[in-house]
């Protein structure tokens, strides 16, 4: 029985321990801390640049050590966003409140229209599909003039509501969650229509629930794209300083300064904006690894 099992056991290769082996590693070990450098560089000199003076900033702009004739660490980069010309409260508020309407309603429609397009059956659902892949083609920037003329006939142009009902609709999202429907096996919904639930109930009470990672999956990259959205909120609010977001609130900085360049406050500015989306990300991170390999495994 015992030499039955260990039969059945998957067979597990032995670790490598030559050197050969060992050099091996290290070489690949070594090539991966050289590219996780690279990445990670950019973010390490913004959040050196924050607290430099400006002066130093321009004699050493990648340093990443303050110099100490310029007057070393300071924190007048953090100091210049709590000035009347940098709202950051309520840039932060305006962020807080597009992201969480955003994020909500990109759950809502974009599992009722994957669900719809993975498991019903009616005319036109292959090309209403193509539609929507086709779509993610399309640059932003072209559909820009076209949307606002469509707001400013709807009359929601400097409103909530014109910065979060078109970015509501996202074709990603129905990408996403049709194909992780696809992977449910579809005796759960054969077993709930025997035991009498409706194609609602079915729907709420059975794939739904089974479609969390995928939802957690769509929630965090539409967390991390409307927080960072720009384009669009610059055009939704052209003529309301006041509803500006994190993002288009700090690209105006600059001309609140005048001719000088408050680099540090920028970029102090900017890691505050991270920060947020950083922890989603790290908190939720094994979900969003789960709900993304799941719903690529078909596609």
């Amino acid at each position: 029985m015992a030499k039955t099992a260990s039969t059945l056991a998957p067979s597990s290769k032995p670790r490598e321990t030559g050197p050969k082996a060992v050099a091996k590693r290290t070489f690949g070990y070594a090539l991966l801390i050289f590219f996780a450098l690279i990445f990670i560089m950019p973010f390490v000199l913004s959040a050196v640049t924050a607290f430099k003076s400006l002066p130093d900033i321009q004699e050493n702009p990648v340093s990443l050590i303050a110099d100490p004739e310029h007057g070393g660490w300071t924190t007048e980069g953090i100091e210049g966003l709590n000035t009347s010309q940098v709202r950051l409260p309520r840039w932060t508020l305006n962020s807080v409140i597009v992201t969480v309407f955003v994020v909500l309603l990109r759950i809502t429609f974009g599992s009722l229209a994957g669900y719809a397009l993975a498991r019903m059956r009616f005319p036109g659902r292959g090309f209403i599909f193509a539609l929507i892949l086709a779509v993610q083609a399309i640059p932003a920037i072209v559909l820009a003039i076209p949307r606002f003329m469509v707001m400013r006939q709807l009359g929601i142009i400097n409103t909530y509501v014109g910065m979060i009902v078109p970015l509501a609709f996202d074709a990603f999202g129905i990408f996403l969650m049709k194909q992780f429907f696809e992977q449910l096996p579809r005796e759960l919904e054969e077993a709930a229509a025997i035991d009498g639930a409706s194609t609602w109930q079915t729907f709420t009470k059975v794939m739904l629930p089974l479609a969390a990672p995928g939802l957690i999956a769509l929630t965090i990259l539409s967390t991390q794209g409307t927080w960072n959205e720009f384009l669009h909120i610059l055009i939704a609010r052209i003529g309301e300083p006041e509803l500006a977001t994190l993002p288009v609130g700090l690209a105006g900085i600059t001309a609140a300064f005048g001719e000088a360049q408050p680099w540090n406050t920028i970029v102090a500015g900017a890691l505050i904006t991270i920060i947020p989306i950083a922890i989603v990300f790290f908190v939720f991170q094994r979900y969003f690894v789960q709900g993304v390999a799941a719903s690529a495994a078909k596609g």
